[in-house]
């Protein structure tokens, strides 16, 4: 798709009712906004939130003739396959113009980079952690297979970065789910605590489930604190390279 150099940046999440996780959004987009200022950036949702991806697309390609979806979120899995996908199929089909779908964030070596840097953070807060503290990492989750898969890939990159081991786990779709995981790790008896390490894009439904999951300590997710009030300037070129990679495969 390399005549689309001009297409516009979709930025589509799955949506939510938490302030904190739709500001997070927003402050996202606007850095990318920032950090390509020609670049005409609009935002989308498949669920919770309007307006709903196929609208703004089609409105897309019909104002500058092609437009390239950024799934904001970590994992592919249904809303990447199904309604991304659909959108595209529709709009492509239409005649209007052309659209693509890029990949979606993860994984990414700046995503862990990011996961690195909330984990210190953690543990600036809540004093050193031990060697026989228990790390779980909490994703989303997907019943699509190749979700689990790049999950597993972040986790192992993690694991390295850190140097001890870590534990994949999901809100839902796949297993071992977060409140088992934690569970398991502090019945393995070695646990001193149980630390959750947040793979997830922002506040939301996810991130209170994992908060309720009984862990002793829970990073802040991929969007760091919900006090901040620009996007981590990694997460935005993790955005600007899918953007990149889908116009000029």
């Amino acid at each position: 798709m390399g005549e689309t150099m001009g297409a516009v940046l979709v930025g589509t999440s799955h949506g939510t009712d938490d302030p904190a996780g739709q500001a997070a959004v927003r402050a996202l987009l606007d850095g990318v906004r920032a950090a390509r200022p020609a670049l005409d950036v609009r935002e989308a949702f498949v669920d919770v939130q309007q307006p709903e991806v196929g609208e703004v697309l089609a409105g897309a390609v019909g104002d500058a003739g092609s437009a390239v979806v950024v799934p904001l979120l970590l994992s592919t899995g249904y809303h990447v396959r199904h309604d991304i996908a659909q959108a595209v199929t529709a709009v492509n089909a239409s005649g209007a113009g052309a659209a693509v779908a890029a990949e979606p964030l993860g994984p990414h070596p700046l995503l862990v980079d990011i996961l690195a840097d909330r984990y210190a953070a953690a543990e600036a807060a809540h004093g050193p952690f031990r060697s026989d503290d228990a790390v779980v990492l909490a994703a989303a989750g997907s019943s699509v297979a190749a979700a689990a898969t790049a999950v597993e890939e972040v986790t192992s990159a993690l694991a390295q970065r850190l140097g001890r081991p870590i534990t994949p786990s999901y809100g839902a779709g796949a297993e071992p789910r977060v409140p088992a995981a934690v569970t398991a790790a502090r019945a393995a008896g070695a646990a001193a605590r149980v630390i959750v390490v947040s793979y997830l894009l922002a506040p939301g439904y996810f991130l209170d489930r994992v908060l309720e999951a009984g862990a002793d300590v829970v990073t802040d997710p991929v969007s760091g604190s919900a006090r901040a009030e620009k996007a981590d300037p990694r997460l935005v070129q993790v955005v600007l390279d899918r953007y990149d990679d889908a116009v000029s495969p």
